[in-house]
């Protein structure tokens, strides 16, 4: 992984992104639920069994890059100890590079099979660059890792070899028999495995469990017999594998994420939804896992969302940064991103305006085509992009093509362009905070939570009666009763229940009381409560997360208050900021404190 790209313009905001990007894979690296008995993950180097993983990074903000790749040994399960075999590799790596190596590392036993995070900072012994080659890593990593497995386990009989090749044979992931027949076709330009035909060793040798596989992998359509004995797969088929292995995983991680709530039997596989990082529609549950996608090598996020429909979500993230403070148990929302209307559907809205309506590829050319010769740029591609862009709308049910090169486009083709790129994930996906309560939590909370928003709310959210979404509906019902316990609610003698348009501001006020004058008792300072029309003013001082939301604290030098935080505070931390309360909400100013009275 590049750290500090080579100097150029954007060679300070490249590196500060890079080393944050390094900072969160670690933090992953070493989440909960990661060690044999469930734990937290923790780093260790050679000579400590507790690394301090921070160290570790701030030793390598300076360097060029940094190396990362999984120890996966095929028999990890039945080694004693995979801590000591990693180290013992990461010493005979030192022989073969002949430098000294700063590494860390990981053990993760969160999966089926046991594997080794390891991290190896970009710096010899000497302080120069270290280079390692890409087929070393690749190639050269996993031959030391054998010879260490041999020495530890012994040799694998021919009986335990043909057992586990045996394994493969129904395996819906790439194996390494799948690895034998794509690279006899990529020599030979086919895969002969009649008798006595087979060239290579490992044709001749496992040519029985060969042909199983070939007939299995013809199954899904990744492999054609031609002719008796002769077969050709696919070219999509390795990917397709790798693919379905994926997927499969996938399965494996919601599996436990249930198993580890108690929900393994309550949520059956046909609930399960996989959206990659695209949903077309917004996602609201609770957060059963968080980590890191794929391989674990980058830095892409999984969250495993129990949601309020009934299923069970598998969504990803390629901007971690969005998820740094949700938390397993929380609940959220997850919803599509469409930042702004498409430059391509702005054009065609320009083009068609022009032409009372009618978008026609021929007057955009024409428009162009100047412009672009003189920029050295094609024309002709440019509008083609347009018109596949059209064709995708037409597909979508928001124009209407009249013929070849005639387009019906509605005048408000670029909101509906937002729409239709809505519809079909967006740009990724957005999470939001909903709670940071579980539902018995916010039952007896004294704030306004997240159920009491969903009781006053003239839209609410629908909910499934199953799985999260039956549990949701119970737990409404009995937040209603306790609030008429505490005189917030009155129920009528049919059963239904009035409720105050104060209600969440007079439970927002009665927890932020409560938790300000316990902050103020603990800090020594006074408690300001706030209330509309007040002006509010001093330095931002951090924020508290509450039932009712997540609150900034000011200190004015004198004493503290608690107001609602606002996206516009994100950056604003330690800085002099004045505001007037109105409402649930606060107009602020920003500037330096120059003295009473400014």
């Amino acid at each position: 992984m590049k750290l500090n790209p080579r100097r150029g313009g954007r060679g300070a905001n490249m590196r500060g992104v890079a080393n944050r990007a390094a900072a969160a894979h670690l933090h992953y690296l070493e989440r909960d639920g990661v060690t044999c008995e469930g734990e937290k993950g923790h780093a260790y180097s050679a000579i400590e069994n507790e690394a301090d993983g921070r160290a570790f990074l701030e030793r390598g903000r300076g360097d060029r890059h940094q190396f990362r790749f999984i120890v996966a040994p095929e028999d990890a399960e039945e080694m004693a100890d995979l801590r000591r075999f990693t180290r013992e590799l990461m010493r005979q790596m030192e022989k073969d590079l002949d430098t000294r190596l700063d590494w860390i590392a990981v053990d993760h036993h969160n999966t089926g099979h046991p594997h080794t995070h390891v991290l190896v900072r970009g710096v010899t012994d000497d302080r120069k660059i270290l280079n390692i080659a890409g087929d070393y890593i690749a190639h050269g990593v996993r031959h030391r890792a054998s010879e260490l497995v041999t020495l530890e386990l012994g040799h694998q009989s021919e009986i335990d070899v043909a057992r586990k090749l045996t394994s493969e044979v129904d395996a819906e992931r790439l194996t390494r028999l799948d690895r034998m027949l794509i690279d006899e076709q990529r020599d030979k330009g086919v895969v002969d495995l009649r008798p006595g035909q087979g060239v290579s060793y490992p044709i001749r040798e496992n040519r029985h469990l060969l042909i199983s596989r070939a007939k299995r992998l013809a199954r899904y359509g990744l492999a054609r017999e031609m002719e008796p004995g002769r077969w050709v797969f696919a070219d999509k088929a390795e990917a397709t594998l790798r693919a379905l292995g994926e997927r499969n995983d996938i399965i494996k991680t919601i599996r436990q994420a249930l198993a580890d709530h108690g929900l393994g039997e309550q949520r059956g596989a046909d609930q399960y939804l996989l959206h990659g990082d695209r949903s077309g529609e917004p996602i609201i549950g609770r957060v059963l896992d968080k980590g890191l996608a794929g391989d674990e090598m980058g830095e892409r996020v999984y969250l495993i969302v129990d949601g309020v429909d009934g299923r069970v979500h598998h969504v990803e993230f390629a901007k971690p940064e969005r998820l740094d403070d949700v938390r397993r148990g929380m609940i959220v929302e997850a919803k599509p991103i469409v930042a702004e209307p498409r430059a391509a559907d702005r054009n065609i809205a320009i083009v068609a305006e022009g032409d009372g309506g009618v978008y026609r590829p021929g007057r955009h050319l024409d428009l162009i085509r100047d412009r672009f010769e003189r920029q050295s740029k094609d024309p002709d591609a440019f509008v083609r992009f347009h018109v596949r862009r059209l064709e995708a709308l037409r597909r979508g049910g928001h124009v209407e093509r009249l013929d070849a090169d005639n387009w019906r486009v509605p005048s408000d083709i670029a909101e509906r362009g937002m729409r239709y790129d809505l519809s079909r994930g967006g740009d990724g996906l957005s999470v939001r905070i909903l709670s940071t309560l579980d539902l018995e939590a916010q039952i007896g909370s004294d704030g306004a939570t997240w159920l009491d928003r969903e009781l006053t709310s003239p839209s609410r959210t629908p909910l499934t009666q199953a799985g999260f979404g039956r549990d949701v509906s119970t737990a409404q019902e009995r937040r209603k009763q306790a609030l008429v316990e505490r005189g917030y609610l009155t129920r009528q003698t049919g059963g239904a229940f009035i409720t105050p348009a104060d209600l969440l501001s007079r439970l927002e006020r009665a927890e932020v009381t409560r938790v300000g004058r316990a902050m103020a008792a603990e800090r020594g300072l006074a408690f300001k409560e706030t209330k509309t029309g007040n002006y509010v003013s001093g330095r931002l001082i951090g924020s508290t997360r509450l039932a009712s939301g997540r609150f900034a604290m000011i200190d004015d030098g004198l004493g503290f208050s608690l107001v609602p935080w606002q996206s516009v505070l994100d950056k604003r931390l330690d800085q002099h900021i004045t505001g007037i309360v109105r409402g649930s909400g606060i107009d602020w100013s920003f500037g330096r404190k120059r003295g009473l009275g400014l």
